[in-house]
């Protein structure tokens, strides 16, 4: 399959790069060492349109296709520093606007969809309880119906955007005798409703200008208005938006990797060792040529699957591939350039250090890597 850049793609790639170098990437070491999330900066993704990629223009999206939806979220990953900010915009994006777009009544697009594609809303997915990370069988989080309203009850962990999110796309077991598969429901929650409400704020290793924390529903009265999809769709609506996530987000490592590539290569015609540039030597050739083979790999990967988003139907497979391998590519990658900038990678104001700690992450959210290879398994028979 080519993938080459149409204009148009290209265009778009070198836009998103120049207004992430511009408007993004300065003081994101700031920021992670504060453990801050700028609003601002999120509303300006808004306004260049990365909060609302694939959402049709009716809903103020940029109506893109999935593989120019990967391209643009590649150029955003490459252009901008702070790994936290691209993972804050993907999971508001992704795991929720997704859906919305996806699954919503037409009342309840011309309601929500607007400002969620323009990033004047902040979206959060409440999925994860402190007792069903990836155990989703195990959900504890319940929406019980009275007449024209349903009563939630729960807590959810874990939950990026949590506590600046202006919605919430909140999973409840409707029908327990049913389990995951046709008993959990997705609600549209928003922030202000009576009993819902942000818990503990936590602390991380990486992606730490993203917050992510807590959220408490005791007693929240919703009414019908608020069920995204049928009831009992959750299951459904849950593996489409993960589809999309672990592929989409995937495009924003292969832009953190061709920027490691960049680093590790200017360092190493510039830096001399023994008399010569430190990339004369293999090992150190050797080790960049890596960079370069698992980023075309991952790039050829990511890329086919996003092509076959909502048209394939074993596009769950390709999904939990390229999540897994894309994610570990990108440590990997992090690591090696570390190793290639020697002491220097290992200092702060290098900024490689600061992406090893975020790469971390994504071998742990959209489902671990170990969950990934299960699902693989699985559609293998095994």
């Amino acid at each position: 399959m080519d993938f080459t850049y149409t204009p148009l793609q290209q265009q778009l790639r070198e836009e998103i790069v120049r207004f992430a170098r511009k408007e993004l990437s300065p003081g994101a070491r700031q920021r992670d060492r504060e453990q801050r999330f700028d609003r601002s900066l999120f509303e300006r993704c808004g306004v260049m349109g990365l909060t609302g990629l694939p959402v049709p223009e009716e809903f103020e999206g940029a109506g893109l296709d999935p593989v120019s939806t990967a391209i643009a979220l590649e150029a955003f990953g490459y252009g901008c520093d702070d790994g936290g900010l691209v993972f804050s915009v993907c999971a508001h994006l992704l795991a929720c606007t997704v859906p919305v777009w996806k699954y919503a009544s037409d009342e309840q697009k011309r309601r929500y969809l607007p400002d969620l594609a323009a990033g004047r809303r902040i979206a959060v997915n409440a999925m994860t309880e402190p007792e069903s990370g990836s155990d989703a069988f195990n959900m504890k989080t319940s929406a019980r119906q009275e007449r024209d309203t349903y009563r939630l009850n729960g807590v959810k962990t874990f939950s990026s955007n949590g506590p600046v999110a202006d919605l919430a796309v909140v999973y409840a077991v409707t029908d327990p005798d049913k389990g995951f598969y046709g008993g959990v429901s997705v609600f549209m929650v928003e922030r202000g409703a009576g009993g819902f409400a942000s818990g503990q704020k936590y602390e991380k290793m990486g992606l730490r200008s993203c917050p992510i924390g807590e959220l408490v529903l005791d007693d929240v009265v919703v009414d019908q208005a608020a069920l995204l999809g049928q009831p009992g769709a959750g299951s459904a609506i849950f593996a489409d938006s993960m589809a999309w996530e672990r592929v989409c987000i995937a495009a924003t490592h292969l832009g953190t990797m061709q920027r490691l590539l960049d680093r590790a290569t200017e360092y190493a015609r510039v830096r001399t060792s023994a008399g010569k540039k430190i990339g004369k030597y293999q090992a150190v050739a050797h080790k960049i040529a890596n960079l370069k083979i698992a980023l075309e790999s991952a790039r050829w990967l990511t890329y086919r699957a996003a092509s076959r988003l909502d048209t394939a139907r074993d596009v769950a497979l390709d999904a939990s591939i390229v999540k897994v391998l894309v994610s570990e590519s990108l440590v990997q990658s992090a690591i090696d350039t570390i190793q290639v900038l020697g002491g220097y990678g290992f200092m702060t104001e290098y900024d490689v250090e600061r992406t090893l700690r975020d790469s971390v992450a994504g071998t742990l959210y959209s489902g671990t890597n170990e969950v990934q290879r299960n699902i693989i398994a699985k559609w293998l028979g095994l």
